[in-house]
């Protein structure tokens, strides 16, 4: 390849390039849409020609020149922004974590399913005869008998303190959430038993507290943090199962680039959970526990859930 024809054929793109990352300045910002464009196009074509240079004429000084060229514009496009962490943070909850949220929903809506399912079976069974909770799951007949004894043992929070159960509260619902979330990394077979396991005792102890007539105590107690607390875990399982799902179905990537493209979306949902699960835990810890009224503690429910549902569908767009 000779170099004049080499320079003269990409010449003008290199110029163009250098005029657009001049006008950039400090930022990205003073460019439209259409130059922004043009640059992610413009930087991509020169990095190959930078290639192509190193390998067909690596002494000759065009190299030196394209490489000073791609480094300005690796430095413009992928730095970082020049806003305060606070306008950082501001900018994800405004629309990073509810567009993350709106353009997995499938896999919300999965994780939610594999949560259903088995609650309605472990409902259904346990209503049914409540002696084969624990052949459902190992342990839940211990907790039927709670519940045939008509022990309220989430009242325990007002003996134990509700500032320290409130904390206690939010490590653990952060748990259950980061290893829906974690579990994915294993093909989602964990990600799966989280929420099947989880889904499935609840059904067991719903099942359990209306055949017992005991379904208004544990509702009195589930409806103010409920809706809050479930929807995060099917997000955060949700997440998971993207992990799981870009290792088994890479499509046109590689099995790790699926995977880094869906830790990065996912990422973004399990953070957005963190602050969720907080709430929950301050009404589970503060209200659920309180003697309210059942009415109260719904109209708690059904707030929450209006305004957690209309911020994750509506703001951001």
């Amino acid at each position: 390849m000779r170099p004049d024809d080499f320079i003269a054929r990409r010449r003008d793109n290199w110029q163009r390039l250098d005029a657009l990352l001049v006008r950039a300045g400090a930022g990205l910002d003073g460019l439209s849409a259409g130059e922004l464009r043009e640059l992610g196009s413009l930087y991509r074509q020169t990095a190959a020609d930078l290639a192509v240079a190193r390998r067909d004429l690596p002494a000759h000084p065009v190299v030196a020149f394209l490489n000073a060229l791609v480094a300005r514009g690796h430095g413009a496009i992928y730095r970082e922004s020049g806003a305060g962490g606070a306008a950082r943070v501001r900018a994800f909850f405004a629309t990073g974590f509810p567009n993350a949220f709106r353009e997995t929903w499938p896999a919300t809506f999965a994780a939610f399913l594999m949560f259903f399912l088995p609650a309605v079976v472990g409902f259904l069974v346990t209503l049914q005869d409540p002696t084969l909770a624990g052949a459902l799951m190992p342990g839940a007949d211990a907790v039927v008998g709670e519940v045939q004894a008509g022990h309220e043992w989430w009242l325990r929070i007002n003996e134990d303190g509700r500032t320290q159960a409130s904390a206690e509260i939010m490590t653990n619902n952060i748990g259950v959430a980061f290893r829906a979330f974690a579990g994915g990394v294993v093909f989602g077979v964990y990600t799966l038993y989280v929420l099947v396991t989880n889904g499935l005792f609840l059904g067991i102890v719903a099942g359990a507290a209306q055949r017992f007539d005991f379904a208004d105590n544990l509702w009195g107690f589930i409806a103010a943090h409920g809706v809050v607390e479930l929807s995060v875990i099917f997000i955060a399982g949700g997440a998971g199962l993207q992990l799981g799902w870009a290792m088994l179905r890479p499509d046109l990537l590689t099995r790790r680039a699926a995977l880094v493209v869906a830790a990065r979306r996912a990422l973004l949902l399990i953070l957005g959970c963190v602050p969720l699960l907080v709430i929950a835990g301050l009404i589970e810890a503060f209200i659920s526990p309180s003697p309210l009224p059942l009415v109260v503690k719904l109209a708690v429910a059904v707030a929450s859930g209006v305004a957690l549902y209309t911020y994750l569908l509506g703001v951001g767009r």
